[in-house]
């Protein structure tokens, strides 16, 4: 398969907040003022300048109120402008009019791209520069006067950045614009101030309406409001109209002004004609010094404004509210009559469903639901609602339906793939993470919000069309949680002191949760009813330097008893028993072997429903497995790179447990070496399920598998469950064959998967492989279930973590090795690099191995374990088998703690015992994750060989009835080579 590229399929979602961030990319921060010293005085009044206009853009509730550098001479200004980044430059005219306009021509040879803006003195002089205005343009954009409030500058400032952000912020955040054609300097320099002031205070009210989680939230709503471009000619606003329709929120217009070079009496009625054929929704509103001039506002179905009315702000305050879409949203019946009113969001929400049809209908036909919306930085929604129109509906109750569904929609598409508060009518949803609590997730539980974001902002529909790709509904338990419980019921002193794990765990299972953490659970409870599982997260777990893969506990319950207090009680103990499984046995040995302090550690907890189905009062998922990215165990052509796979029926339990599972590659599924007896012996003959009919399991006494039966293939049968997994041995004609009508017995080998593609799980793995190590910059497991619902095959992402491959590779080809000194030679392992710190051996004398006495092998192990932890001694363990099995028939069922100082590990196959490694399970996850070696050595292989003559000759430490710890009186050198997956051992010349 060809590898993928991760940057062409991640596209991540923008969300609102995201959209808000890339708003308003170009700010003026620095202005730089240019006026001589008695003009300068007229507007700093002995020093208030700077403190006046911070204060007015804080009185709008504006955090970045622009620096000003005041300087009187061109000299100055190119001294400040060779050393500061200026964003605009203000040119103060007074007295002195030529030189202003010298210094702007100047200026703007040199600084092409800083826009300049003229600040004139009084309104006398504006008949002066009207005269000039073809010169001017060459350097100035406008001109404005001076009213004796810092207003203005805030408006200058507005001006700019609105026209440089105009373009980008309307096509990434559909924001509104509002069109204002004026050509009095004069009255653009009154009314400008006004209009801006106004639309931000506007803004900022009614975003606070809108409940917020954080300050930054509010702050950056307020970059979506609306662009006021100012124009002064008819055909630059037909060109606004013409390229910015969708956006446009609403057009303000002088009556006279230039049209084709000539002042026209018609011009601004024409406009707002003109706008009204491209949207006659858009609310207009013409200005005018004469009140005859109503007459044709109300002809042309706009408002209108008197220049000269001493209610001025007023009246722009009443149209902003009433026609642009800010203040409380007016509920109007069929003849406009206000019926009710909404302000805020959620209280539109509940108002929909109860307002009467003809007030409906009455917002519907003029289109002011998506204003209102986007007025309170609803980008995404008000889209989606105004690509519709009432005459799109056959019913005003079908509109209504719509908008709820819109809603719904919109609400659910804000959060996918994010991490989101505990809400009891949103936990029945895999699209997001819900948090019952606060602080860190842990490792797992940054895993599961990885895969959460990572499935969101990919389009596997596109990747894998025919497997849908999801995680189980999942819930996490923060971290301070834990923290609340230890303090609550007084548990610090037994946690550091007491070493027995049953009296830790019995304190902990009296102990209480936090009440609030108790009422999220019981309303979690009563919205999931399907079988829960609860994992542990601790905040070291599956780290990227040293996961602690299956150290801790992971409990399954049913979840099905009809007394809600009852689920509650199961729920509660599986969550203080995932805390207490920090201070078992093999995770206080885990912390010694890899000296982490146990004390740091702390758990958060993860709530999943259990991927799967019931059949026949069983629950369990079509299949289950776990992937890696690197191979160690490679044969014929396939590297190590490629991966492998083991899967099983049923819940993964079978999987991570070690047992006889199928195992491939991802991307040569088809390639198998074992033999019809290899499989029939090693096939899957039995699998686990959730016991939905058994409700007298007690997890505290009977542990993780409490809940948890395993059951003969027969039933996965009769359950209709091994379609896809299992062939037939038609023992007649010595063969296998994919048809349950042949007598025989079964054989689980996925063909359906593997041979037969009837669902690609191979190229699905292969190619979540390739992306997820690429995506976590490291080799990776993944574990998962298949399911098949309703016909529909979904594969489900339970966990991720990180393999820990050392980078250093020895070439023992091309090393100088003494063939005479080799204690062992292995050509199929894992584990790279050099190690010669070992003198002791602990192996199972071949000999006296009784593949019947296994569990006895593994307490003899355990004890000499414990001995070699506390001497703090390392050694090389050799035995028959699998290490770490849960089947005592296929191996030694030692646990990690029992091995913990073993360096390095042999299996050794035997006579009539095949030796099957043990990759896949937690145990083996352990291994690689903390680099030791790990070899096989199969029966009679010609090029791996073990030398017990030379254990046999070495002094005798202790022996026991099966096995025998032995020292080297020097270290041996033990030599791996991770790429070609060899090892050599050798001990030292006078052994």
């Amino acid at each position: 398969m060809e590898k993928i590229d991760l940057q062409r399929i991640y596209k991540r979602k923008k969300t609102d907040r995201d959209i808000f961030q890339e708003l308003m990319a170009f700010k003026v921060k620095e202005i730089l003022l240019i006026a001589n010293y008695y003009d300068a005085y007229t507007i700093e009044r002995e020093g208030q300048f700077t403190d006046k206009v911070y204060g007015e853009y804080l009185q709008v509730n504006l955090y970045t109120a622009p620096r000003f550098i005041s300087v009187a001479s061109e000299e100055e200004a190119l001294d400040v402008l060779a050393k500061r980044k200026i964003h605009l430059i203000v040119i103060m005219a007074g007295l002195d009019k030529q030189t202003p306009q010298l210094i702007s021509l100047h200026l703007k040879s040199k600084y092409k791209d800083i826009p300049q803006l003229m600040l004139v003195n009084n309104n006398a002089d504006l008949a002066y520069f009207d005269s000039i205005e073809d010169q001017l343009s060459q350097s100035i954009e406008r001109i404005f006067v001076w009213n004796g409030s810092t207003k203005i500058f805030l408006a200058m400032a507005k001006y700019i950045e609105d026209k440089v952000n105009l373009e980008t912020d309307t096509r990434l955040g559909d924001i509104r614009v509002i069109l204002l054609v004026e050509d009095s300097i004069r009255y653009y320099s009154r009314y400008l101030p006004l209009l801006y002031s106004e639309i931000v205070t506007q803004t900022q009210e009614l975003i606070r309406n809108e409940p917020e989680n954080d300050e930054l939230s509010l702050i950056m709503k307020i970059r979506v409001r609306p662009k006021v471009i100012l124009l002064s000619t008819f055909e630059e606003g037909v060109a606004i109209i013409d390229k910015y329709r969708d956006n446009l929120l609403c057009v303000i217009s002088d009556v006279k002004y230039s049209r084709n070079g000539v002042e026209d009496e018609d011009a601004g009625v024409d406009l707002i004609e003109y706008t009204h054929q491209a949207d006659d929704k858009i609310p207009c509103l013409l200005q005018s010094h004469d009140v005859e001039n109503a007459k044709r506002a109300k002809a042309v179905n706009a408002e209108f404004i008197n220049k000269n009315s001493v209610t001025l702000s007023h009246e722009i305050t009443r149209f902003i509210k009433e026609k642009l879409g800010f203040g409380d949203f007016i509920f109007k019946n069929s003849s406009g009559k206000p019926i009710d009113k909404a302000s805020s969001i959620e209280e539109f929400k509940h108002k929909l469903t109860t307002i009467p049809d003809e007030s409906l209908k009455y917002h519907s036909i003029r289109n002011g639901i998506s204003t209102w919306f986007m007025a309170r930085g609803q980008i995404s929604l008000a889209k989606r609602l105004r690509r519709y129109r009432f005459e799109d509906f056959k019913t005003v109750d079908e509109i209504r339906r719509f908008i709820l569904q819109v809603f719904e929609g919109y609400e659910l598409k804000k959060i996918r793939g994010r991490i989101i508060n505990f809400r009891p009518q949103l936990v029945n949803s895999n699209r997001y993470i819900v948090s019952l609590g606060k602080g860190s997730f842990g490792g797992k539980g940054r895993g599961m919000a990885f895969l959460s974001n990572f499935i969101e902002n990919v389009s596997f529909r596109k990747l894998i069309p025919e497997l849908k790709i999801a995680i189980p509904k999942t819930a996490i338990i923060g971290v301070e949680e834990y923290d609340n419980f230890i303090e609550i019921n007084n548990l610090i002193q037994t946690v550091y002191t007491e070493k027995n794990y049953e009296v830790v765990k019995d304190a902990f299972i009296r102990g209480s949760l936090s009440l609030q953490l108790r009422q999220k659970l019981r309303s979690y409870l009563e919205i999931m009813k399907r079988p829960l599982a609860i994992r542990s997260s601790g905040l070291f777990e599956d780290s990227l330097s040293q996961p602690f893969a299956g150290v801790y506990a992971t409990y399954l319950i049913p979840n099905n008893h009809p007394d809600l207090e009852r689920r509650l009680q199961e729920l509660e103990t599986a969550i203080k028993l995932v805390y207490a499984s920090i201070y078992t046995d093999d995770s206080r040995a885990y912390f010694n072997a890899i000296d982490y302090v146990i004390e740091e550690e702390k758990m958060a907890v993860i709530i999943q429903e259990v991927v799967g189905q019931e059949h026949n009062g069983k629950y369990y998922p079509n299949v289950s497995g776990v992937a890696q990215s690197y191979n160690f165990y490679p044969f014929s052509y396939i590297k190590p790179e490629d991966g492998f796979a083991v899967i099983a029926v049923g819940l993964g339990a079978y999987v991570v447990g070690g047992e006889k599972t199928y195992r491939f590659c991802p991307r040569y599924p088809r390639l198998q070496l074992a033999s019809i007896q290899d499989m029939m012996r090693d096939s899957q003959k039995y699998f686990y399920a959730i016991d939905l009919e058994r409700s007298d399991y007690d997890l505290a006494k009977d542990g993780e598998q409490a809940a948890i039966t395993s059951y003969d293939l027969k039933e996965a049968e009769a359950d209709g469950t091994l379609t896809y997994s299992a062939s037939v041995y038609d023992f007649l004609n010595e063969r296998i064959v994919y048809d349950f009508n042949t007598r025989g017995s079964r054989i689980v080998n996925f063909p359906g998967l593997l041979e037969y593609d009837q669902i690609p799980l191979p190229k699905t793995l292969d190619i979540l492989l390739d992306i997820f190590s690429q995506a976590m910059g490291s080799p990776v497991e993944i574990e998962f279930s298949l399911n098949i619902e309703n016909q529909i095959p979904t594969l489900y992402l339970l966990q991720i973590k990180p393999l820990i491959k050392n980078d250093f590779w020895v070439d023992i080809d091309q090393l100088p090795i003494d063939t005479q000194r080799m204690l062992m030679r292995a050509t199929k392992g894992m584990g790279n690099g050099k190690i010669e710190n070992i003198r002791d051996v602990i192996y199972i004398d071949p000999d006296k191995f009784n593949r019947l006495k296994t569990e006895e092998m593994a307490e003899e192990i355990k004890s000499l374990n414990q001995k070699m932890t506390a001497l703090d001694r390392n050694y090389l363990l050799i035995g028959p088998g699998r290490w770490g099995t849960r089947d005592p028939l296929t191996g030694i069922p030692v646990t990690w703690s029992d091995i913990s100082k073993a360096q390095v590990i042999v299996e050794q196959g035997l006579k009539d015992y095949p030796l099957d490694a043990s990759l896949g399970s937690h145990f083996f996850h352990n291994v690689t994750s903390m680099k030791v070696g790990y070899f096989a050595i199969p029966y009679d292989s010609g090029d791996s060989f073990i030398n017990f003559d030379i254990l046999k000759k070495q002094e005798t430490v202790e022996e026991l009835k099966y096995a025998r710890h032995i020292r080297f009186t020097a270290p041996l050198t033990i030599l791996m080579d991770g790429k070609k997956q060899t090892a050599v051992i050798l001990y030292g010349e006078n052994e």
